[in-house]
């Protein structure tokens, strides 16, 4: 199970294709809230997340789900056109496991 945490919704569609291609069960959240509750409901097994989301930011939720016992270990992977040295350090300091741009 992939949580892709993604407003843009051509890029959100586009990734979520190309994983469910590969077998991946995924689901979409396209705000903050929405990617709270989904990983509320069900604790995915990856998460891909976007930096600038409506509501709180990428970097807010990993940095919750990093403090918080039953998200603490699920693998969070950046996936943001903010590609800048201190924009990735920011997003591995905030607990992603990765980051791409």
């Amino acid at each position: 199970r992939v949580l892709v945490v993604e407003d843009e919704s051509a890029i959100a569609e586009l990734i979520s294709l190309n994983l469910r291609h590969a077998g991946y069960e995924v689901t979409v959240a396209i705000d903050s809230t929405q990617a709270v509750a989904e990983v509320d409901r069900v604790l995915p097994d990856l998460i891909l997340l976007d930096w600038m989301l409506p509501g709180q930011s990428g970097l807010t939720l990993a940095k919750r789900w990093r403090g918080e016992s039953r998200t603490k270990d699920v693998p969070i992977i950046m996936l943001t056109a903010r590609g800048d040295e201190p924009d990735r350090v920011a997003g591995l300091d905030a607990g992603a496991d990765d980051y791409l741009t």
